[in-house]
């Protein structure tokens, strides 16, 4: 006889780390979980079922997070009969059976490249009481055949290319992630359709390099030809792309930046470094001045663009002089914003046994340096923007004193976040709708528009959050065990039917 607790649905959690593709990878993982029976846990639920982690490998102390959290997860688990723990990722693709070694009571690891073998893998572990670590070298299917649990009802990712055919000396990704695939742009748009047909009015292109998007099949203008592809998709607002490699930035990505309306006049360039010396110690086959050229012809065909980066500081070797010529390309190139990072060490990279690693008081002193230009500059080009209208995509989570303050936040067409003032529409501005507002204050990080929104429209995203629907894509999914009771097998209406 079935139990109560048999017949009712295992519940799942998953914790991501790291970058967008981490977290679209995510969005996979509970599509394909709920595509199998199980069912998400409550944000409060201290017990789901299942927890999966979902790592990065390039962090600072990714392991130590990982392996902490890992240790509070024990005594949760022995209190939980039942109760599954799966790594998977990128630090599960570089420490693959370290990761049961260290941690026994985990009971399933899988790498980057079979992301659609986990329902397997956690049934296969319950069915035999034993850990499962399967690490696959290459793809077995691309990743945007799986089901996908959207997380948001108006912005959506969809990846273009994974993995990286560059050999950044800093960069563990292209030995984690493998050589760069790409998928048919026929595929890619459909994608893009179907989450429009799901009333998502925002789509980010996804790729570890995504303008150098066409080498596997030989055309290097095939990401320009996206771009404008996107924009005949009626419904389809606002397109946006990360991250692309300044050597391989072509002068028709810009042209159909500029020319398609729903492309939007937002780019993020990681530049990484100022010094020719140390780019070329990173192995980034560019220098400052061609890193800046980009920049002035983009900024010639859109004016507006805000342009933010990525930047290292402290790489092995890197110089006073090094590091003055990072900040003067900072103060050139007039970011909107920009990442800054503290180059640490990460094994099974070049650059990890190089020579001249720099003291950890000395990077940091640079790193203060750095931010407080940064800061600067993202100051007083957001000022700029005091008295102009913005058109604001009203979002969820973006404003953290939202409920302290009475804003809503949600991100301009450049890509700025704004905190506005609903006034007499509070109460009817939804997740998902636009608000077209004036900007009053500017800070380092955001903008304030205090003002009475000037308009609000309501779209089919606010419509899908106000009744609590997350757009999902279906995929291929074959073979993959279900958990819980199977549904019923409706009877038979002729006798077609039957056979």
């Amino acid at each position: 006889m079935t139990t109560a607790a048999e017949r009712s649905p295992r519940t799942y959690q998953v914790r991501t780390y790291g970058c967008q593709m981490n977290v679209h990878d995510s969005e996979r993982i509970s599509g394909l979980l709920e595509q199998a029976g199980y069912v998400r846990a409550g944000e409060v639920d201290d017990n789901p079922d299942v927890v999966v982690f979902n790592t990065c490998a390039v962090r600072e102390n990714a392991d130590n997070r990982l392996y902490g959290n890992l240790g509070h997860l024990r005594p949760v688990k022995d209190k939980h009969p039942g109760m599954q723990i799966a790594v998977g990722g990128c630090l599960a693709q570089k420490d693959r059976g370290d990761i049961v070694r260290k941690a026994p009571w985990v009971d399933v690891v899988f790498g980057t490249h079979n992301i659609g073998s986990l329902p397997v893998l956690l049934e296969r572990a319950r069915h035999n009481a034993a850990a499962e670590v399967e690490i696959l070298e290459s793809l077995d299917v691309f990743p945007s055949t799986l089901p996908t649990r959207r997380e948001s009802t108006y912005a959506g990712w969809v990846s273009i290319s994974v993995g990286c055919n560059n050999t950044c000396t800093f960069c563990i990704v292209p030995s984690l992630r493998g050589k760069e695939k790409d998928r048919r742009p026929g595929d890619i748009l459909s994608e893009v359709r179907a989450l429009v047909d799901e009333g998502v009015l925002e789509v980010t292109l996804l790729g570890q390099n995504v303008n150098s998007y066409g080498v596997e099949f030989g055309d290097r203008y095939a990401f320009g030809k996206l771009l404008r592809a996107c924009g005949d998709i009626d419904g389809l607002e606002r397109v946006r792309f990360t991250s692309p490699h300044p050597k391989d930035f072509t002068d028709d990505v810009i042209a159909a930046m500029a020319e398609t309306p729903n492309v939007c006049h937002s780019l993020h360039m990681p530049l990484q470094s100022g010094s020719d010396d140390v780019l070329k110690a990173m192995r980034r086959s560019y220098r400052s001045e061609r890193y800046l050229g980009i920049i002035e012809k983009v900024r010639a065909a859109m004016p507006d663009a805000a342009i933010t980066t990525d930047i290292i500081v402290g790489f092995p070797g890197e110089t006073e002089a090094d590091f003055q010529r990072t900040l003067d390309v900072v103060r050139e190139a007039r970011f909107s914003s920009a990442f800054t990072f503290q180059y640490s060490k990460r094994p099974g990279t070049p650059a990890a046994t190089m020579d001249g690693q720099l003291p950890k008081q000395v990077v940091q002193e640079r790193y203060e340096r750095l931010i407080a230009c940064v800061e600067e500059i993202t100051w007083a080009e957001n000022k700029r923007l005091v008295g102009e209208t913005v058109e604001v995509l009203v979002a969820v989570g973006e404003g953290r004193k939202d409920e302290r303050t009475g804003r809503m936040s949600g991100r301009a067409r450049d890509g700025r976040l704004v905190h506005f003032d609903a006034g007499s529409l509070v109460g009817q501005i939804r997740p998902g709708d636009i608000v077209h507002t004036t900007v009053t204050y500017a800070a380092p990080h955001h903008l304030n528009a205090d003002g009475e929104p000037l308009s609000h429209r309501r779209t089919r995203a606010g419509d899908a959050a106000e009744a609590g629907r997350s757009p999902r894509t279906p995929g291929v999914l074959l073979g993959l065990p279900t958990v819980g009771a199977p549904a019923a097998t409706p009877a038979p209406t002729t006798g077609c039917a039957a056979h």
